[in-house]
């Protein structure tokens, strides 16, 4: 479902940014479409952070035994999801043809470096678990090189 919803979301920014006409210049039209790296980074960190969504999930059932571990991937969870609220803000943005908020940037950026911090603080004896920590943290670390490259390329 979640994948549905990016590609939905990449197609709906590519056709809504088609069909705007009233755009003040043509510089932020350009910015608003995108090019394909553009594209291709926005649906990136959608993705990755679906991802590592999923591996948290994972996480929280095989860390449930360690209430501080369980805590800190509750709090993790909720910081993914606060980032994955801030690119609805900006999806939504870009689909009526307005400029992206800047609060909704900040805030992706603030909710991923608060996940990342966190993540890189838990550690488990049990293999399986350690195991997927280093997984959601990977896919958590490629999220943000893909969020840094909608900032970059999105121009």
């Amino acid at each position: 479902m979640v994948r549905f919803v990016a590609v939905a979301f990449v197609l709906s920014s590519l056709l809504a940014g088609s069909q705007i006409y009233a755009a003040p210049a043509g510089d932020i039209v350009a910015r608003q479409i995108g090019n394909l790296q553009c594209n291709i980074d926005r649906l990136s960190i959608v993705t990755g952070l679906a991802d590592t969504q999923k591996t948290l999930k994972t996480l929280s059932t095989e860390l449930a035994s360690d209430e501080t571990a369980a805590s800190s991937i509750k709090s993790i969870q909720d910081s993914v999801s606060g980032a994955q609220s801030a690119i609805g803000v900006i999806g939504k943005a870009l689909i009526t043809g307005q400029k992206a908020p800047a609060e909704a940037r900040d805030q992706v950026l603030g909710n991923l470096t608060v996940a990342h911090d966190a993540l890189a603080a838990i550690n488990s004896t049990d293999s399986t678990a350690a195991a997927d920590l280093q997984k959601a943290l990977t896919q958590l670390t490629n999220a943000q090189l893909a969020g840094e490259g909608v900032v970059n390329n999105c121009k």
